[in-house]
């Protein structure tokens, strides 16, 4: 009889990556505190430099998987997603509309609260060219958007030229594809099968750089313990606090719009969603949570069957508003404790990157990590700091991933509109 396939991983592997996370932290912090706690001896310094090298290490292979992620995510979602003409439109004005108000609502309580002053870093002896942008420039956004080869996104990591080319292939193989079939054709499949194999691997090359996250961890928080205290960790606290009033106040919108365009009652809303809320947190993933959710649209809301695979089914593919306003307030965060400013246009930059780095999170737990190296880079922050929100990442990812999930419910809601099927059923009899 063969091994279960589960009995031949190693027995760290076995341990929840949570879990994984949570011991490397204590590890860290023991670790920092005996090579000096914020007073290192000279002795110790090589050694507390070279702590951060595994994590450099792993940040560079996530800045490496970002792009090729966010490109082939739009491909896939363009040429697997279901979506019908009018209710599509109107899908579309939904995801779009809910996603830069979760942003907008990100950088606004990150701008008020600025969670950032409570601790300070330690900032880089580099700094990136794209951090001294000092003013919005639109024209010479358009003009930086337009790539002068194909695959120089890829090469450059340049976010506003990754999208244009993956929004560009997404919208003309679906064209390609919708005409075939009114025709009659398959000649799409073996461009959908490559897309989706390609999908599939970038999603497990990622898996393995997740599971030395913990490596990371460790690295940086003993190396910033060492040197600098637990002074730069207290903000983290108030970042913790921050992200929850945002998603909350998301909340509230989302339960607003249930209430002003839906025949659903907000009540009804939040406790017949129950189940998908606590799966998405218990999982830290919409993707796992998708049957339940389209399950409890359903059985325990009452809605269509059209509105709720809309919303739950398709909707979820692009629909991470949880992820795209924790990416813009990370860094602001990240800004604020580097002392450094975001002006009025490197904040529009968070915005662009942040809806198209949501759609790139591809649905699966910590992806969100790789696309904010994207973000960071679009206003030439520095990734090492990543790790450092690792710490509160576990947490925060689930938060998110809840709310994430209320977007896709409150999307088949709106799309459902202002009267319930029961009344579908009086009109046909």
């Amino acid at each position: 009889m063969n091994e279960p396939e589960h009995t031949k991983r190693p027995i760290w592997m076995r341990i929840p990556l949570t879990l994984q996370i949570l011991i490397a932290l204590i590890l860290a912090i023991a670790f920092g505190i005996f090579l000096g706690g914020g007073n290192p001896t000279e002795s110790n310094k090589v050694l507390i430099d070279n702590l951060a090298i595994p994590a450099d290490l792993i940040l560079k292979a996530l800045r490496a998987l970002a792009p090729p992620l966010i490109l082939v995510a739009v491909l896939h979602t363009f040429m697997t997603a279901e979506i019908p003409g009018r209710a599509g439109r109107k899908l579309g004005i939904l995801l779009i509309t809910n996603t830069t108000v979760a942003i907008f609502i990100g950088l606004l309580v990150a701008n008020i609260l600025r969670p950032g002053r409570w601790g300070r870093l330690t900032p880089p002896t580099v700094i990136d060219a794209a951090a001294e942008t000092s003013k919005l420039d639109p024209w010479g956004l358009i003009q930086d958007a337009i790539p002068k080869a194909i695959l120089e996104p890829l090469v450059s990591n340049n976010v506003i030229q990754l999208i244009v080319i993956a929004l560009s292939f997404g919208i003309v193989l679906r064209a390609i594809k919708s005409e075939m079939i009114s025709q009659g054709k398959d000649g799409y499949k073996p461009i959908e099968d490559v897309v989706g194999i390609l999908f599939e691997a970038v999603i497990r090359i990622l898996g393995w750089v997740i599971a030395l996250v913990p490596l990371a961890v460790f690295g940086i928080v003993s190396k910033t313990v060492a040197k600098e205290g637990f002074q730069p960790f207290i903000s983290l606290g108030a970042f913790i606090l921050a992200v929850l009033v945002a998603l909350f106040l998301q909340g509230c919108y989302y339960l607003t719009r249930v209430k002003l365009e839906s025949w659903v009652k907000p009540i009804d809303f939040l406790r017949g969603g129950t189940d998908a809320f606590l799966t998405a947190f218990s999982t830290s993933s919409s993707g796992a949570t998708m049957p339940i959710t389209f399950e409890v649209l359903q059985e325990k809301i009452g809605l269509r069957e059209s509105s709720a695979a809309l919303g739950s089914l398709v909707g979820a593919n692009f629909n991470n508003d949880g992820t795209a306003l924790y990416e813009a307030m990370s860094a602001l965060f990240i800004s604020q404790v580097l002392g450094q400013h975001l002006n009025l246009g490197q904040q529009f930059l968070v915005v662009l990157t942040s809806i198209f780095a949501s759609v790139g999170a591809a649905n699966i737990p910590n992806a969100g990590l790789v696309t904010m190296t994207l973000v960071f880079q679009s206003v030439g922050l520095p990734t090492q700091y990543i790790a450092v929100l690792v710490t509160v990442d576990w947490f925060l990812d689930r938060c998110r991933t809840a709310i994430n999930v209320m977007g896709d419910m409150t999307v088949s809601t709106l799309i459902d509109g202002k009267k319930p099927k029961t009344q579908d059923n009086q009109l046909l009899g």
